[in-house]
């Protein structure tokens, strides 16, 4: 990665994580992502059990198994970068049903 669009990107997620302490940024498969600090929960992860979970934080944090606070925190970058994160969980979703597929069809084959 070239050095200014690194510096942009450590300016970016210093500026984000200024405003959202309990969030850190991680590579990962899908590429760079928002995460919960020391938990390692990405925010979009967090935000699909809340959503899950009728909008319970509470609910949401025991099924993760992590204190209502970190939820919370997720939930407050969630309305600042929605569309990013929206987008993610849509990503997965969509990874998800291509798995499903795949399987089925093995299974299928298998089947003859």
């Amino acid at each position: 990665m070239a050095e200014r669009t690194l510096a942009q990107r450590y300016v970016e997620e210093g500026l984000r994580h200024d405003l959202h302490p309990l969030i850190q940024f991680l590579d990962g498969p899908s590429g760079r992502r928002a995460s919960l600090i020391g938990r390692g929960l990405d925010v979009w992860e967090v935000i699909a059990t809340v959503r899950d979970n009728d909008g319970s934080i509470d609910a949401a944090a025991e099924y993760l198994q992590v204190p209502a606070g970190l939820v919370e925190a997720a939930v407050s970058y969630y309305g600042e970068y929605r569309a990013e994160i929206d987008e993610e969980i849509a990503l997965n979703e969509a990874e998800y049903h291509r798995g499903q597929a795949a399987m089925a069809a093995g299974e299928q084959a298998l089947r003859g």
